[in-house]
């Protein structure tokens, strides 16, 4: 069986040195290793990219200390108007059902049922923020989804 030297000495008396055979061996061999993606590699990415995110959400939140005010006052703002439209809903919903004329309180529970629908993209991300921060990623795009008007 002919060494990895031989075929190194063949190859470079074709290409002219040994120093080139040598170069186009590593090459190959570099190229063939990148070809091969293990587990561990994909683990070691993912890892990565991780904490890559979490070093960026920190970041971000020092360089924006200076609006920790701002953001807990919208924040708390988007939250009560969405939970007002929803206490607003049950309290018409259940009134429907003692009075004479249903219509008019089951017609205004459906209307401010679907204002509150559009805004609970917007309420997901608020608490996905104060709550679940490590694992944005994947509320920050069903999110915006929702609040993007997408159908799932």
């Amino acid at each position: 069986m002919l060494g990895f030297g031989v075929i190194g000495e063949t190859v470079g008396k074709l290409f002219g040195t040994d120093k080139a055979a040598a170069a186009l061996i590593d090459n190959v061999s570099r190229g063939l290793d990148k070809l091969i993606y293990t587990d561990e590699e994909k683990a070691d990415a993912k890892a990565d990219s991780m904490t890559e995110a979490r070093k960026m959400i920190i970041n971000w939140l020092e360089a924006t200390s200076g609006q920790h005010l701002a953001r807990r006052l919208l924040a708390i703002m988007i939250t009560v108007v969405w939970l007002m439209q929803y206490v607003f809903m049950i309290a018409m919903s259940t009134m429907a059902v003692w009075v004479e004329n249903p219509v008019p309180f089951v017609t205004s529970a459906n209307v401010v049922a679907e204002y509150a629908e559009t805004m609970k993209g917007a309420v997901m991300l608020i608490l996905a923020f104060y709550f679940a921060s490590p694992y944005m990623g994947g509320v920050v795009n069903a999110a915006l989804d929702k609040f993007g008007g997408k159908k799932q």
